[in-house]
């Protein structure tokens, strides 16, 4: 079952046999024990991309006519996994999403250099990190970077249907990492199969840090439920499917 910033640390406190708390900051130990719960839980979380916290969503542009193809990225990102944008003509009567093309930034420079600075069809934008770029104000963006991953840019914009790229056409999908509390009674976000393996690194770690001896029990725990969840995936689908390799299963295993 789930569990509470203070059930973790009082079950954790009473391993190492000592004195009960009510709160986090009752006690400079207790205050220990719940760093050292955080900091497991963001390395935890840190280990792989976890199904529950896959995001989809808008991304927000910038809106700003001098930086016209600029969007910023949501907080708290992990990993951008795609973004669409709807490239849809004033003559259209559909919404056409089209997958935006990740480029690294000098490939970007490279595209958008081939661009006259001269021309009615350019634009001159200076990015937020002062890079300078070329982009194309006739055409629905193809490709987008960033330059300081706070900000992705696209190549271009059609200023004859919008006079810059906005929010409400894009489609976007990453994964986020979740905020820590520290109250008492925050709830770490983690699913709920996921709890027996992260009490059990929390318990090895303070362990070794507090007590300065080893909990072999509980790292062997830690352990399995790594090995466990490396192989779980979304509910939905059901796991990993492993081959067969041909070999025929009965109907009781």
């Amino acid at each position: 079952m789930k569990m509470t910033y203070i059930e973790i640390v009082r079950e954790i406190m009473s391993d190492m046999i000592s004195d009960d708390v009510d709160s986090i900051t009752d006690t400079e130990e207790s205050e220990q024990v719940a760093r050292i719960v955080r900091s497991t839980y963001y390395e935890m979380i840190g280990r792989r991309n976890w199904p529950h916290l896959k995001r989809f969503s808008q991304i927000n542009a910038v809106s700003d006519t001098e930086k016209p193809t600029h969007f910023k990225l949501p907080e708290n990102i992990k990993e951008l996994l795609f973004v669409h944008y709807d490239t849809a003509s004033l003559s259209s009567s559909d919404e056409e999403y089209k997958v935006m093309k990740w480029i690294d930034p000098d490939a970007f420079l490279r595209k958008t250099n081939q661009n006259k600075s001269s021309a009615s069809t350019s634009q001159v934008v200076t990015d937020y990190s002062g890079a300078r770029f070329i982009i194309r104000n006739d055409k629905m963006p193809t490709y987008y970077t960033s330059f300081d991953d706070k900000y992705i840019v696209m190549d271009s914009f059609d200023s004859s249907v919008n006079s810059t790229l906005i929010t409400d056409k894009t489609q976007c999908s990453f994964y986020e990492t979740p905020v820590w509390k520290m109250e008492d009674d925050f709830v770490p976000d983690l699913p709920i199969e996921a709890f027996p393996g992260f009490l059990a690194e929390c318990k090895s770690v303070a362990f070794v840090t507090l007590l300065q001896v080893a909990n072999e029990k509980e790292e062997q725990k830690a352990r399995r439920q790594n090995s466990w969840m490396s192989r779980k995936a979304w509910v939905a689908n059901g796991g990993i499917k492993y081959p067969n390799y041909g070999r025929r299963r009965g109907r009781n295993r």
